[in-house]
């Protein structure tokens, strides 16, 4: 059974909040990973390719920095098999491009612009995720 943690998801979303806001408001652009990581692999300019080393540079630095702090790592176990785990990695991916979007791009931007594409992508994939979680905890068994 996963854990319900109501302040340490409130102080998550609300940094993920801020830091959507803040790549909308500074550089008019949204803050959705798979878009920054394919503006990445592929920059269209050398300024467009340094804010986005630096926000995904600034995702890996954070957690180091908050066990630096307090001395501690959360605990958590992946109980997959790492071949289910690459299928699945794929399978996103898939789903990504289809989508032109992933889940922070739609859910967390997309919708505060309370865009219509954004509302169904993300309906869309919380099914999926709702499935997909009741099959492998209930039918399959993992």
């Amino acid at each position: 059974m996963t854990e319900f943690t109501p302040f340490p998801a409130l102080v998550g979303g609300t940094l993920i909040g801020i830091g959507a806001v803040m790549t909308m408001l500074f550089l008019g652009r949204i803050a959705g990973l798979s878009g920054m990581i394919s503006g990445v692999l592929s920059p269209t300019s050398a300024e467009d390719w340094t804010w986005r080393v630096a926000f995904l540079v600034g995702m890996i630095a954070a957690p180091i920095l908050i066990i630096a702090v307090t001395g501690t790592t959360p605990d958590f176990a992946i109980a997959q098999d790492t071949r289910l785990l690459a299928l699945g990695g794929v399978l996103v991916g898939i789903g990504v491009t289809f989508g032109s979007g992933c889940a922070s791009g739609h859910g967390i931007c997309g919708l505060a612009r309370l865009s219509p594409r954004s509302l169904v992508a993300t309906a869309v994939f919380m099914t999926t995720a709702i499935i997909t979680v009741f099959v492998s905890r209930h039918i399959i068994g993992a």
